[in-house]
């Protein structure tokens, strides 16, 4: 059986208008050339699928069944149209986030996403960043959200904010640097509390104060932001935290401090990438809008 989408697209219209030349006239073509998709697509099914009578068309029972079916069809192509035109607009969009950014944007940005439809069918990958710029490279993802990387000849970014790096610890260490705080590179290597080789939150920390990972304390390997965070409450050392993640941390864990480093403030670049090949088409400047949106309060509640 060999039924074409231009011989069920014809035979749609002429159930809706039960007449030949009415139907090939809102397709925009020939009666004649309406007339012998018709028959091509009764010889494909092997059964009449029309009568024709003084008053017009009439489908047989055999072309009751095929109009369900050819609907259904029809229907599933233009989704399909749409969904490649926008992916992420009522279709599947495979999202990458690195563990820093993911928990506390994504509570905040599911709403809207959902609410304008580009969440309806979300994938999210959470991941350290070489590994969304492996998975972004080879299209099992359509978009990433990560810290400072720029575009390259393969990519495209767009900035989504500035997050400003905050210094984080129990009320008697913060206490004991005194009312201002000490600038980053003034920082004892001994205190520093980092995530585990492979996060740029760590890594980006290091940086800023002039240090490596010889000289900074690494002999407890916490693997995320939270685990930090509580074991600074607890008074072991000090930590960077984004303003991103200030106020659920600071809720989370009992005790824990955070101060702003003295000016000019430390802070990392959150951008959006995609292919440089994927055609943006709306839906990435849409979903880099939505990502902003959802990062205001929280960045503001920082500001507070």
């Amino acid at each position: 059986m060999n039924i074409t989408l231009r011989q069920l697209r014809y035979f749609l219209s002429l159930a809706q208008h039960m007449h030949f030349t009415r139907a090939a006239e809102a397709i925009n073509v020939t009666q004649p050339a309406l007339s012998m998709q018709i028959r091509a697509l009764e010889e494909a099914v092997g059964s009449r699928l029309v009568e024709r009578t003084p008053q017009g068309v009439v489908l047989t029972p055999q072309g009751r069944a095929l109009e369900a079916h050819a609907q259904r069809i029809m229907d599933g192509m233009l989704e399909l149209e749409q969904d490649l035109r926008q992916p992420g607009r009522g279709g599947r969009l495979m999202l990458g986030m690195i563990p820093t950014v993911a928990p506390y944007l994504l509570p905040e940005a599911l709403p809207i996403l959902r609410a304008r439809d580009i969440g309806r069918d979300l994938h999210l990958r959470e991941a350290q960043t070489d590994r969304l710029l492996d998975e972004l490279a080879s299209g099992r993802l359509d978009a990433i959200v990560v810290a400072s990387p720029q575009d390259g000849s393969t990519t495209r970014a767009v900035p989504l904010f500035a997050d400003r790096f905050l210094l984080a610890g129990s009320a008697a260490r913060i206490a004991g640097l005194g009312a201002k705080g000490p600038a980053p590179d003034a920082l004892d290597p001994g205190q520093l509390l980092l995530l585990d080789e492979g996060h740029c939150l760590g890594d980006q920390a290091l940086e800023v104060c002039g240090l490596n990972r010889r000289t900074a304390r690494l002999d407890l390997g916490a693997a995320s932001l939270s685990t930090l965070c509580r074991l600074a409450a607890q008074g072991m050392g000090l930590t960077f935290l984004p303003e991103l993640a200030r106020r659920q941390e600071l809720a989370a864990a009992p005790g824990l401090t955070a101060i702003r480093f003295p000016d000019p403030q430390p802070a990392r670049q959150v951008v959006l990438m995609r292919r440089a090949t994927t055609p943006a088409q709306g839906w990435f400047d849409d979903l880099a809008a939505i990502l902003r949106q959802a990062a205001e309060p929280l960045l503001q509640s920082g500001h507070a």
